[in-house]
């Protein structure tokens, strides 16, 4: 029951956040700002993440092809396929869940907590469209951005590392990223890249918007939210997954 109540109210406030806005020209720059801060701050970790991550399923790819029947190029081919379907997508998404999500669910909850959304109310502003609107729509217009670089960086973090190690040659691993490639899977990345910004930002926001109490409830709230928004994108993941490659 209690599953279901947050479920609804969680709905009701997206209700709330997708109404018409006031001032159309206010949002855009709100929408700017929170693209800023929500995404171009995350570029470091996403890149460092995306380079070394692309390393490490290379170099296990080249231990783990102990035969000579499996041809070397398939270490390339292995590593795009993994960072395009799930790495960069999934695990990136789950990454900015922890730092974009804690910061939108503090910054809410601070403000409920001071009655600076009271005050919006009061004001006759809807507090829901002004809050939460522009970061929705700032984090799924530039996770896929994010997303997008972190694929490229992967796949030259795998050949870096075939290149510092010698385990695989350049034209081998080059080979296997060119081979059998498919556009439809950069689509379905860039499908649930967008989904799971969504739940970035909606989830978090959500915990904040109701929070109640002071600064310990600001903090529980925070890992609420990365703990939710993170279930909801391992779930949602899922049927994404059954839906989009069945």
């Amino acid at each position: 029951m209690k599953f279901l109540f947050h479920f609804g109210r969680y709905l009701g406030l997206l209700g709330q956040a997708f109404q018409r806005p006031e001032k159309q020209s206010i949002y855009i720059r709100q929408i700017l700002v929170e693209m800023e801060k929500l995404g171009l701050a995350s570029v470091g970790i996403v890149a460092i993440i995306s380079v070394f991550m692309g390393a490490v399923v290379a170099i296990q790819m080249a231990f783990n092809i102990d035969t000579p029947l499996i041809p070397r190029y398939t270490i390339g081919f292995v590593t795009r396929q993994s960072v395009i379907l799930e790495f960069s997508p999934t695990i990136i998404s789950l990454i900015l869940a922890g730092k974009v999500g804690s910061r939108i669910a503090s910054e809410l909850g601070t403000m409920r907590v001071t009655e600076q959304i009271d005050a919006l109310e009061i004001m006759g502003i809807n507090p829901a469209t002004y809050l939460i609107l522009p970061k929705i729509v700032a984090s799924m217009l530039i996770n896929p951005f994010l997303i997008g670089m972190s694929m490229l960086l992967s796949v030259g973090g795998g050949w870096l590392a075939g290149m510092a190690t010698g385990l695989f040659p350049t034209a081998d691993y080059v080979n296997g990223i060119q081979s059998f490639f498919h556009l439809y899977d950069i689509f379905y990345a860039f499908i649930k890249t967008v989904v799971f910004a969504f739940l970035i930002a909606s989830v978090s926001a959500y915990n904040g918007f109701y929070t109640k109490g002071g600064a310990l409830e600001v903090g529980e709230a925070s890992t609420n939210g990365v703990v939710y928004s993170s279930i909801a994108i391992i779930f949602v993941n899922l049927i994404l997954t059954q839906i989009l490659l069945a």
